[in-house]
């Protein structure tokens, strides 16, 4: 993200006294990209690739680790509040959305208890209730589209919590670091195997995350600590390709061929996450400045780290309406007869939903922008930054 741009996961930057790693930058644009290319085309190969989620909370918790130099709790707070704002934005509309076509208390069944879940989109402890089953807009918006809206919202609320945990996760680190950082796999594994059983849906899929993605972010600290510079250089190569060996048999072993992807399996997502995390940390190049066969894309980098938080709560929507836009396409019968295999590739749907992601950015970046108490921008692309620097 560019200079003057933090949010919730995005480190300070030089006009705060500090150096931005240009290295951890390219991971979290890399992280975005193949989230939204992996939602649209739902191909299960992509988190093995590259597995954005457990980059993305690591990144997260280094700079967490950081930031906590300061007194905890208004680390926290100043957490929540840049990350709370682009949220509540998102709940307006979409909210809004959902009454407007009849959702309602009624929906649920309980309707004291809907009004008590509906602040989850407040402060997001739990998932925000949707409507399901909604109809589209013909022709510009698909139906169930609240489904779409919430469903990137679970990493909103683990977010939530390993924000909270993070003083007591860093203290443990300092006093037992390895048990620590490998906690939520032994946690991943206990569920796994049915030693460990939790009631109730919410506080399993709370649970769940924390022991799928927990490692990667108690990892993102532990770097920021000098855990792992602390060991024998050739210990991380050695040993995490084989912890994400095991996590890719554990995987295979289950029908990960036949009937699942990586994000259904949280034990091998887990493992597979932490070894790919492990190594890419252990690379870590530490650019305070962009390479020169990079700096082409710095712009585009800076675009995508400045509005991570816009892109990932808007882009299963934007997705959505590309899809509709192009399926349009199939009532023309020249496409249809001639040009169907244009219609079904995944490519033009995945340029028009990064050009509705661009909107996103314009319509509702500015609540990032807010969020830290920085002036509204519309293209925080560094550009201004970068003619400064040319004069």
């Amino acid at each position: 993200m560019p200079s003057g741009t933090d949010a919730p996961d995005q480190p300070p930057s030089h006009s705060q006294g500090r150096v931005r790693d240009r290295y951890f930058d390219l991971l979290r644009a890399i992280a975005l990209f193949r989230v939204v290319l992996y939602h649209l085309t739902g191909w299960a190969w992509l988190p093995l690739v590259f597995p954005s989620m457990g980059v993305m909370f690591a990144l997260a918790g280094n700079l967490m680790a950081r930031s906590l130099k300061r007194p905890p709790l208004s680390v926290v707070r100043g957490r929540l509040r840049r990350l709370l704002p682009p949220l509540w934005l998102l709940g307006a509309i979409g909210v809004a959305g959902m009454l407007l076509q009849g959702w309602g208390p009624e929906d649920d069944g309980h309707p004291g208890s809907w009004w008590l879940h509906l602040t989850f989109w407040i402060l997001p402890l739990s998932d925000p209730p949707y409507a399901e089953g909604l109809p589209g807009i013909q022709g510009l918006l698909g139906e169930d589209w609240a489904t779409e809206l919430a469903g990137p919202l679970w990493y909103v609320r683990a977010y939530v919590w390993y924000v909270l945990l993070s003083p007591f996760l860093l203290r443990a680190l300092r006093r037992l670091p390895w048990p620590t950082i490998l906690m939520p796999i032994a946690l991943s594994a206990a569920l796994e195997s049915g030693l460990l059983s939790l009631p109730g849906e919410r506080i399993d899929s709370a649970v769940t995350d924390f022991s799928t993605f927990g490692a990667c972010w108690i990892l993102g600290m532990a770097y920021q600590e000098g855990v792992l510079k602390r060991l024998p250089r050739y210990v991380i190569p050695s040993v995490a390709p084989f912890i994400a060996g095991l996590g890719l048999w554990y995987a295979v072993s289950h029908n990960f061929t036949t009937d699942h992807d990586l994000d259904s399996m949280p034990l091998a997502q887990a493992m597979w996450s932490f070894g790919t995390v492990l190594l890419l940390l252990h690379v870590s190049p530490s650019w305070s400045e962009w390479p020169h066969r990079l700096h082409r894309w710095s712009g585009l980098i800076e675009l995508l780290n400045s509005r991570a938080v816009t892109i990932y709560l808007w882009h299963n929507i934007c997705i959505l309406v590309a899809a509709t836009l192009w399926d349009r396409l199939w009532s023309v019968e020249t496409l249809e007869q001639h040009y169907s295999w244009l219609l079904e590739s995944p490519w033009p749907t995945l340029a028009l939903t990064w050009v509705l992601i661009g909107g996103c950015i314009v319509w509702f970046g500015w609540a990032e922008d807010l969020a830290a108490k920085r002036k509204p921008q519309l293209w925080p692309d560094g550009g201004r930054k970068r003619r400064t620097h040319a004069r």
